[in-house]
């Protein structure tokens, strides 16, 4: 082990430090300084009033989604917005990303998702498809759900195949992809060609270990918020109903999916027993959790989130091939 000499001791000794060690201190102060910026962020953004909290994202998503490199194009969904990002260069037209927005199901849209969806679209030389369902609570579950596949028969009848469909969400949109899929296999259609959850949420009735563990780390979410969520979108439901809480559902024959989550995230649990479900249903799955991150950390306008995005490609790539 490479050692540091820092001086002597009270015997003139000299006194050494492992360089790992310091390295190791160094990443966490600096992961620290990060997740209390980002709880100072997220304190600016996140409203008592509901409205408010959702202008207060959309806001973001102006800010942080505004680039030359990107064009938006709306559409119009029988009456339900969604928008094309793609790269002002050429790029694949075979293949399309379709995006689902988080946002715990009551806030949320294409426009706060522009923080992902243009680094996906960036990243893959893909178009992304990004949409906004209903809100809860004005409009709680299933809206969400039929909106999605309202979302997902608009992509059919322009020509795509299931095949040519990656289909994408971060947070409650994890939730909302996994869903999506599992309503596809139960009425027997084809599914898309592979799943790539960021901090998927999957599990409402919030038992995993992580809620306790980590629920001093997180700078995003918290029990709280969650609880609020929850009763936005499915009170009065069965939350260990597959629909709502897809940890629970058949993942048999469902197409190779891709994991990402924060260490230090209290949805930490939701990923890691996703992934062990997957397993034990015999689905390809792979899953990174990305040391000292937290909630969608993709969203960030910083090195560790392009990253994170390039990581994303090359799953896709893989399996687009």
């Amino acid at each position: 082990m490479e050692k540091l000499v820092i001086g002597k001791d009270g015997k003139g000794k000299p006194e050494t430090v492992e360089i790992e060690k310091i390295e190791t201190q160094m990443a966490d102060r600096k992961s620290q300084n990060l997740m209390n910026l980002i709880r100072r962020v997220h304190g600016l953004v996140e409203k008592p009033d509901i409205e408010k909290h959702r202008q207060s994202q959309d806001y973001i998503g102006a800010i942080l989604g505004n680039t030359k490199s990107i064009n938006y194009r709306e559409v119009d969904v029988e009456g339900m917005y969604g928008e094309w990002v793609s790269v002002n260069r050429a790029h694949m037209k075979k293949y399309i990303i379709f995006h689902c927005h988080g946002g715990g199901y009551s806030t949320g849209s294409s426009l706060y998702a522009r923080t992902l969806t243009s680094k996906l679209a960036e990243s893959t030389s893909m178009d992304v498809f990004c949409f906004d369902y209903r809100l809860a609570p004005e409009h709680p579950y299933p809206a969400a759900v039929e909106d999605a596949m309202k979302a997902w028969n608009y992509l059919m009848l322009l020509g795509y195949g299931a095949r040519d469909v990656v289909l994408t969400g971060d947070s409650a949109g994890g939730n909302l992809a996994l869903a999506l899929v599992l309503r596809l296999k139960e009425e027997g259609r084809l599914l898309p060609r592979g799943l790539v959850l960021m901090s998927p949420w999957t599990d409402l009735t919030s038992s995993g270990k992580s809620f306790q563990t980590k629920a001093d780390l997180d700078p995003v979410l918290n029990g709280a918020y969650i609880d609020r969520m929850v009763e936005a979108y499915a009170a009065g439901q069965d939350l260990e109903d597959a629909r709502i809480s897809p940890l629970f559902g058949d993942f048999a024959g469902f197409p190779p999916v891709y994991i990402q989550v924060g260490e230090n995230e209290i949805l930490l649990s939701d990923s890691l027993r996703l992934h062990q479900a997957f397993i034990d249903a015999n689905v390809s799955v792979k899953i990174d959790v990305w040391p000292g991150m937290w909630h969608v950390f993709q969203m960030s306008p910083m090195k560790t989130a392009w990253n994170a995005m390039d990581k994303n490609a090359e799953f896709i790539y893989d399996i687009c091939r």
